[in-house]
């Protein structure tokens, strides 16, 4: 049986590492999820299209808000690997997802806090209300 085993010689492939920019890695990155939502698979497409990833040297990090969508990222993870290594001609190429779940949501209790939120949002506001005479009721 060791006689068999030294006949067999194992091939060492070199595949492509070829060098690629933060630019190139998201115009493929989002056909891969155009393709996706093409074919039906919108929620794997929203979760790609979610928010931006990050490039750090060949590791690619994505940032999702919580642990079932990284759940359902990971099942179609292979997918999108075999398809950024291919159109970038990087084979280390690797992709790490990190939860994020402390998302800020404010709530509007009352008039005031409502109109505190718009004038966040478009300080002219308090011009209209001025020029017009509007005043809350609180």
């Amino acid at each position: 049986m060791e006689e068999s085993n030294k006949g067999i010689v194992k091939e060492v492939l070199h595949l492509p590492t070829e060098a690629f920019t933060e630019t190139e890695m998201l115009l493929f990155w989002n056909k891969y999820a155009q393709r996706l939502g093409d074919k039906g698979y919108k929620i794997m497409e929203s979760l790609l299209l979610i928010n931006d990833p990050k490039l750090n040297g060949t590791s690619i990090t994505l940032e999702l808000p919580n642990e079932g969508s990284k759940l359902d990222f990971e099942k179609e993870v292979n997918g999108l690997l075999g398809h950024l290594k291919g159109h970038l001609h990087n084979h280390d190429i690797t992709i790490e997802v990190i939860v994020n779940e402390s998302v800020e949501s404010k709530r509007n209790f009352n008039d005031q806090d409502r109109y505190n939120r718009l004038l966040e949002i478009n300080p002219n506001i308090d011009l209209l209300r001025t020029t017009f005479g509007l005043d809350l009721n609180v």
